[in-house]
């Protein structure tokens, strides 16, 4: 049994298919807590670093079918330890603004 289903069906232009790609392109890009748009609401996900994917195309009666899914898991990642003590991102600011 699924933990939640979501399901959307309606008409959509090409503009307003394109505006949803790329709202879904950003959220799988920025990754973390993401939030897409859908009316009537807004739909929050939880987006790791790395995902699956499948690419489906079916073509038959007179229509195309393209079907692009990403699959990840939802049990929690544990954090690789830090072999100095610090963390990446501290170490990328100090890095950044070191002066020559």
């Amino acid at each position: 049994m699924k933990d939640l289903k979501f399901e959307q069906k309606r008409s959509l232009s090409r503009p307003e298919a394109a505006d949803h790609l790329t709202a879904l392109a950003d959220a799988l890009r920025e990754g973390g807590e993401a939030e897409l748009e859908l009316s009537p609401g807004t739909l929050s996900l939880r987006i790791p670093d790395d995902l699956r994917s499948e690419i489906e195309v079916e073509i038959g009666g007179g229509e195309i079918e393209l079907e692009i899914e990403f699959t990840w898991s939802t049990a929690p990642t544990r954090a690789a330890p830090s072999r100095t003590g610090t963390s990446r991102s501290k170490s990328a600011k100090r890095s950044a603004t070191k002066t020559p």
